[in-house]
Parts: structure tokens; sequence; C-alpha cells
């Protein structure tokens, strides 16, 4: 142990003193070594210039000093689209807001790492996940802090306190002069609405306790999202970590201006700050970065791999239309509820001559609702869609997606049946509609169960 702590300090000071810090430097060193902006200017150039399949460099934007705000993105940029030609998911990172939280820099830096040498190496899940997934690391926020290792810029304000979402509510310290008063959250800020406004995750890596942390901060109220949240809490005790996942305003202290609060109530994303270690620094051991952050780094596995379950995602199983109702039965194969669901009737230009009333689906379940409606809107041919929001915060985004025709069913007309519209038939097309649902969940959980999902 004595013998290695020797070999490090060796190249620590080789490094210092050589006056040329060299690009893809040994592993000893990225494992040992919190980096400086100049390490990192020169180790995210590396894999850019090494790996451009995956590997595309960009900047959000300059701190104070003029430092660039390197944001790695990596996926296979080969293809636009996942493989069967859907838009791909977005996951958004960032670290060092504070300059001396050393480690959550470093776990930024090791999950772009991690899917750049997984790619490299044809890891499976890694490939997988760059097929489907864009990931956007801006690895060190804070460039001026993290070289002076101090919490601030060099204004001296608390960049995560800065954000403009109930900026300055708890009388926060150094807070700066207004919401996004610093270089950098403007350009964080920027970033979040105009590069990545639909992001499907977005975490914020920080350095304090061993904890991960959930809206709000501003209250102790749990989010409109609580079943999201508690979900991905859930599966994570049961086989991943231990690391206490709590609402950030009773799992840490209140705070407001934060950049996980912003990034859910203004932007809609479903948010976390990963909170890596209880200690600020760590040059000096023997112990490597990847090691230490070894269990973080499969939390961040599991958030990026399954991102795609990070909304609600519903599915009509059936759309029967009768004289003057329809009914719809819905699943949603998503872990995120929606309240404010509607299906609509569109003619062939694409407008709206038809719309219900807002319904919601749970989590993970299957809804039913009928409307009334005119079977004669239908005889102008059209099509239907459906209309909701990704999740329930006011700021989620809304899609519109169409109903395959293939589950739309237009029920002979009953005039002059003795049975009224709405007893027996609807009846029979509710139950249908629900055998419809359970095989199709029972489809889905053998194939999630075999691992094709």
């Amino acid at each position: 142990m004595r013998g290695r702590a020797i070999l490090l300090a060796t190249i620590v000071l080789a490094t210092l003193c050589s006056g040329v810090v060299q690009a893809q430097q040994p592993d000893i060193v990225q494992e040992h070594i919190y980096h400086t902006h100049a390490q990192l200017t020169l180790d995210v150039n590396a894999w850019a210039d090494d790996h451009p399949d995956i590997v595309d460099l960009t900047s959000a934007g300059e701190t104070v000093l003029g430092r660039a705000l390197h944001v790695v993105r990596i996926s296979d940029w080969s293809v636009d689209t996942k493989p069967d030609g859907t838009k791909k998911e977005v996951v958004y990172i960032d670290g060092g807001h504070h300059g001396n939280e050393h480690l959550g820099t470093a776990l930024a830096f090791l999950v772009a790492e991690h899917y750049i040498e997984g790619w490299a190496e044809g890891d499976e899940a890694v490939v997988k996940v760059l097929q489907t997934t864009e990931l956007h690391i801006l690895v060190m926020l804070n460039a001026d802090g993290n070289d002076m290792d101090t919490r601030w810029n060099v204004r001296q304000v608390d960049l995560n306190r800065n954000y403009d979402h109930h900026w300055n509510e708890h009388d926060e310290t150094q807070p700066g002069s207004g919401p996004f008063s610093e270089p950098e959250t403007t350009a964080n800020g920027i970033y979040m609405r105009e590069v990545v406004p639909n992001a499907d995750l977005y975490v914020t890596m920080h350095t304090g306790v061993w904890i991960m942390l959930y809206p709000w901060g501003i209250v102790p109220d749990q989010p409109v999202d609580w079943e999201l949240f508690h979900y991905i809490r859930d599966v994570v005790h049961d086989g991943i970590s231990d690391i206490p996942i709590q609402n950030a305003n009773q799992g840490l202290y209140p705070n407001s201006g934060t950049s996980r609060d912003y990034g859910y109530g203004v932007m809609g994303f479903p948010t976390f700050t990963f909170e890596t270690d209880d200690e600020q620094w760590l040059p000096g051991t023997t112990e490597p970065l990847s090691s230490r952050l070894g269990e973080e780094l499969d939390v961040m596995e599991y958030l990026i791999e399954n991102v795609w379950y990070w909304r609600a995602r519903l599915e009509v199983a059936s759309l029967v239309i009768g004289d003057d109702e329809v009914t719809i039965n819905v699943e949603n194969l998503g872990h995120a509820t929606t309240a404010n669901a509607s299906l609509e009737y569109h003619n062939q230009e694409g407008e709206v001559l038809w719309a219900s009333s807002m319904f919601t689906v749970n989590a993970s379940a299957n809804a039913a609702a009928v409307f009334p409606f005119k079977r004669s809107l239908v005889e102008q041919g059209g099509t239907w869609n459906l209309n909701y929001q990704k999740r329930v915060i006011d700021a989620a985004q809304w899609v519109n997606e169409s109903v395959p025709s293939t589950v739309v069913n237009l029920r002979p007309s009953i005039e002059g049946s003795a049975l009224p519209f709405g007893t027996a038939p609807l009846l029979v097309a509710s139950l249908i509609a629900a055998v419809a649902v359970e095989r199709k969940a029972r489809e889905r959980d053998e194939d999630n169960d075999r691992g094709e999902h």
C-alpha cells in the first residue's frame, strides 16, 4: 500500500512539474487525481478525436474567466432515430456546480467514459443504449471554482442557488444578484431550454452526503409525479444500491433556486440530485475513483438504460365507436401518471373536429373511458389521436399520437335494436377490450422477463 502511494505521488509530481499536460493520461492518474479544466479539455477532445462515430463535443458557453463549458454528447450518430424509426430518448447530466465537490464531477466523467469505452469494446448493453439514446454530459459547470477548489464561482455565487425557480425564497447564502445572474447558470439554462427541452431524464451531480434527491427542495411536499420517483427508489433499493432516495427538502434541507427544481418545475424533466459521497477531497488516496463510485455508476446505468419508462406512454388497446358514444381502453406502458389525456378526432386536413374531456391514466395501469360522440363524424373520414402530457407536472411535454386504425372498431348501427346502447353491446365491447389489454400486459411482462424490451 505504501509503495502504491509513493508511486502515485511520483506520478503526480512529474505531471505537475512537466509543464505540459498530456491527453489520454495513464489510468492510474485519471483514477486518482481530480481533473483540472485544462486536463478535462484535453481528455474530452481526445474522446472526440478517437471516437467521432459516437462523440460530438460542444460547449454550452463560458465561465466568468472564459473557460469553456464542455458538453460531451454521446450516441450512435450514424443514425438520427432508433432502429424502429422513433425518436431517441435524451438524457442530460451535469457535474461540478460546486467547485470543491470533485466526486460529483468525477461521476459525470465516469459516466461518459463508461459509455465511450463500452462502445469501443462492443458491450451489448452500451451499444443498445447508444443506438436508442442521446447522452448530453456537461462534466464541469463551475470550472473556475474547480481549479480554485472552492464551492463558489469567482464572483462568490453559489451556482446551485442561482436558477430561476423560487430564487432566494429560503434566504439562501450567496444566491447571486438575481436568477441566472451568472454566465455558468445562464449557459446551463439555455442548453436545457434550447438543446434538450424535452429531456427524458436530468441528473445533476454533487458531493456532500450519500443520497439521491428528487423534487422538491423548496417545500417538503412530494412532487405530483411521486409514483415515478417512488418506483425508481423501490427498484434501486431492491437490487442495486441502498443509497437513500428522498424528497430534497426532507432528505437534505430546504433550498431554492436549484437546478434540480428548475429542471422539474420549469422544464418538466424527471430530475435527481446525485450526492455521491460524504467526502469533498480525494487526492492522495490509493483507491481508484471507478471503485469508489462503482455503486453510483450502477445506479446511473439503471436510470439511463430504462429511460424509456420515465414518462407516461399510452397505448390504445381498443376504440369502439357506437351511435352516440365512443369507448376507449388505454394501457400505460410507462411509470409516470398522466392526468390530462384526451381523445381527439381529426379530419383529413388535421383539424380537430371533436375532443373528449380530460381523463387520468395512472402509472403502469390500464384505463377505460366512455364519451358522448356522434357516429356521423367518422363518415366524413379522418383519424383518431390521443393527446396527453408525459408526466403530471404542469411543465411536462405534451404529445399527440395517432391511434392505429387496427384497434378502431366501428360497431354496426343499433337503430331498432331491442337492446339500448350503453347496456349489453357496450358491456361486451368493454369486456373484449379489457381482455385485449390484459393479454398485451401479459405478453409485455413475458418479454420483460426474457429481457427482450
